[in-house]
């Protein structure tokens, strides 16, 4: 390969990566969210250990409130572009957003070559601060919490379902996995309703080890859906070239994208909006 070639690539999609984050950025403000850089402690909770002092994003929509609120854990690239986008679409759906990030305050920025620096069970602490943080806003409805998590982010949105780290007894309402690492030793114990979607073609976070879990048995069936899609690689919801990263590849599906925003539109709006 050339190497040039390889480093002028690379500096091209940074430079996007970028501009579509200032982009968002002047689209969340023109929209009337507020962005507000907040902190709270990552909370031991079952077999979760307790970890640093975490900095996050707070976005709150447009209105008075109080509203439901989401947190919004990202992924093994760590708080970037694809955070904000989601950030945007969950505020515009009358979610306040906390997007914590895990990876900062451990030192690390990325950890996409090596997703055990920081692992699942030490962000779940992070999700407990985050909900414990919550419920302390005035303008956040306590008892309709969701979580969302992509890859690494999904990871750890399964792992925060499950019934020994008791998230559900910290107003945890509804999870959302996107294209998560399933592990059927340490995800069968689902203990709130849980979405997960993910690519058939995916070769970094693979959809048969979901099906594995599946086949395993959830102590709780009737919490979980599962959606696969049969053309969909890794990363299928975020508008970029295919690309690839540590040999898997990554490529936008418009229409898994588009199926799984709805669903998960739908999903939290069961579970988290008032009747």
């Amino acid at each position: 390969m050339d190497r040039s070639r390889q480093g002028s690539g690379d500096r091209t999609r940074v430079k996007g990566w970028a501009l579509l984050s200032t982009i968002l950025l002047t689209l969340l403000a023109a929209s009337g969210v507020q962005a507000e850089s907040v902190h709270f402690p990552s909370v031991a909770t079952g077999p979760a250990p307790g970890g640093p002092e975490i900095t996050a994003t707070l976005y709150r929509p447009a209105g008075e409130g109080p509203a439901p609120a989401i947190v919004l854990a990202h992924t093994c690239a760590g708080m970037n572009a694809h955070t904000q986008l989601w950030a945007k679409r969950l505020t515009d759906w009358g979610y306040v957003v906390l997007a914590p990030d895990s990876f900062k305050p451990r030192g690390v920025s990325n950890v996409c070559a090596h997703g055990n620096v920081v692992t699942a069970n030490q962000r779940v602490a992070d999700m407990r601060g985050a909900l414990d943080f919550l419920a302390t806003l005035p303008f956040v409805q306590h008892d309709r919490i969701g979580l969302i998590g992509h890859s690494h982010g999904g990871w750890t949105a399964m792992r925060a379902a499950q019934e020994p780290y008791h998230l559900a007894a910290h107003g945890l309402r509804a999870v959302v996995a996107y294209y998560p690492a399933c592990q059927a030793a340490f995800d069968t114990e689902v203990d709130v309703p849980l979405l997960i979607l993910i690519g058939d073609k995916d070769d970094w976070t693979i959809a048969n080890n979901c099906r594995r879990l599946q086949a395993a048995g959830f102590t709780r069936p009737e919490l979980v859906q599962a959606v696969y899609y049969p053309n969909a690689y890794h990363s299928f919801d975020m508008p970029a070239p295919p690309r690839s990263y540590e040999n898997h590849h990554l490529a936008y599906d418009a229409d898994a994208a588009k199926d799984a925003e709805a669903r998960t539109k739908a999903f939290f709006a069961r579970y988290l909006t008032p009747r």
